[in-house]
């Protein structure tokens, strides 16, 4: 299942994320991942949450992340919730690339595993595609 949190830079998104994650890791049965441009993240969540950079592992695309999710399910199964800090760092500002995204994800993870990204944009300005994951 795929959600998004989006607002403009600064609306304070990646604290929501931080939070999401926190209550997460207490609460799960399986594997917490939070996916970030780097590991800036590291400190304000705990120890048991594992955290994949992308630019360490040179993700610069929304195809190349894909690729990344589906390796991690396919390599532990026990994953039961994925967060990703500033998606469009990933990918750009293609809206219609990153509806195409969350909709392979979301066909991907089905209701089996959450995946929350933060979209630094206005509401506003996100296509129907992109907007249907907002919860």
């Amino acid at each position: 299942m795929v959600k998004i949190i989006t607002g403009n830079k600064g609306s304070g998104k990646t604290k929501i994320l931080i939070d999401q994650i926190n209550a997460a890791s207490k609460n799960t049965d399986g594997y917490v991942v939070c996916v970030d441009k780097n590991d800036k993240l590291r400190y304000d969540i705990p120890h048991s949450v594992r955290i994949v950079s992308t630019d360490e592992n040179s993700i610069y695309s929304y195809e190349s992340f894909y690729g990344l999710v589906a390796g991690l399910l396919a390599g532990n199964y026990d994953i039961k919730d994925i967060f990703v800090d500033s998606i469009l760092k990933v990918g750009g500002q293609d809206f219609e690339a990153l509806g195409a995204l969350l909709a392979k994800i979301d066909k991907l993870t089905g209701e089996d595993v959450n995946v929350v990204f933060t979209v630094s944009a206005d509401k506003a300005d996100l296509p129907d595609s992109v907007k249907k994951y907002e919860k």
